[in-house]
């Protein structure tokens, strides 16, 4: 089973990026469709996730980033607007997903790069 994240690029700061990730194949169930970003020097931070309570985003997105699914695609969208210089890192997807009702796997997307000029 694989994600692929697609998307990432070079923009200038306050401009605005849609990230794709899709998953190779179907689930019983997916508990949490999210985004992590990890910048130079940083560790990897949670941008925000998509659960079976609702959205949550991290505090330096919220208002800018838009998180959505797309059940029948298989595949979540997150849309970044007001790209700022801080922004800029590498976004991988994250879903922890249960392939039968027995198991339970966390995959990760292979990383896409944003970077916002200023």
């Amino acid at each position: 089973v694989q994600l692929q994240a697609s998307g990432g690029g070079l923009v200038q700061a306050g401009g605005s990026l849609r990230l794709s990730c899709a998953a190779s194949e179907s689930f019983f169930s997916i508990k949490i469709m999210g985004w992590y970003r990890q910048a130079p020097g940083n560790q990897r931070e949670s941008v925000a996730r998509i659960t079976k309570s609702g959205t949550n985003y991290a505090d330096p997105v919220k208002g800018r980033f838009t998180i959505s699914r797309d059940n029948a695609k298989n595949a979540v969208y997150p849309v970044m607007n007001n790209l700022k210089p801080e922004d800029t890192a590498v976004y991988y997807c994250n879903w922890v997903v249960n392939p039968t009702p027995w198991d339970e796997y966390d995959l990760w997307g292979q990383g896409t790069l944003v970077t916002v000029s200023s």
